[in-house]
């Protein structure tokens, strides 16, 4: 059952490297042969690259674990990027800060309440600007995935 409290929960912001190399291993990843990705010393990062936050939090860092969702029954929901600008560049230092913001319940359709919870990491460069956000909602489905299929 997840945690309503940890609603407002912030972790501790950290930085994030945005580099050349993993802009292309990124890249190369996801398939792409878009040369603003792959060529020259000043890449811009692809839309989704900022997902890589998810290797740059620890600890205290990433407030996720405060929600409590049985991992057993949960699922990846939905992902957001909002930039207020273009994609951060090879050579920039981003500050990052995620935060629990909503926990909210639904009826399920085959029925069993489902859990909904959204977290938000604000991306912002070195003079404090926002430069990103980024909002993942996971989901705690009422019953683990093997319950649903006996049925």
């Amino acid at each position: 059952m997840a945690n309503p409290d940890a609603v407002g929960t912030v972790g501790t912001p950290y930085e994030m490297d945005v580099t050349r190399g993993k802009i292309r291993e990124f890249a190369r990843a996801t398939r792409s042969e878009n040369p603003d990705y792959l060529e020259g010393d000043n890449n811009v990062s692809p839309p989704t690259f900022l997902m890589n936050y998810m290797f740059w939090a620890f600890g205290d860092s990433n407030p996720w674990p405060k929600v409590e969702l049985d991992q057993q029954r949960g699922l990846h929901a939905e992902q957001e990027f909002t930039f207020h600008g273009e994609p951060p560049r090879a050579g920039t230092t981003l500050e990052a800060t995620s935060r629990i913001d909503n926990l909210w319940t639904k009826q399920g359709r085959r029925g069993g309440e489902m859990t909904f919870v959204t977290m938000v990491t604000d991306f912002r460069d070195a003079e404090g600007n926002l430069v990103a956000e980024v909002k993942m909602t996971g989901v705690e489905t009422a019953r683990p995935p093997a319950e649903e299929e006996q049925k």
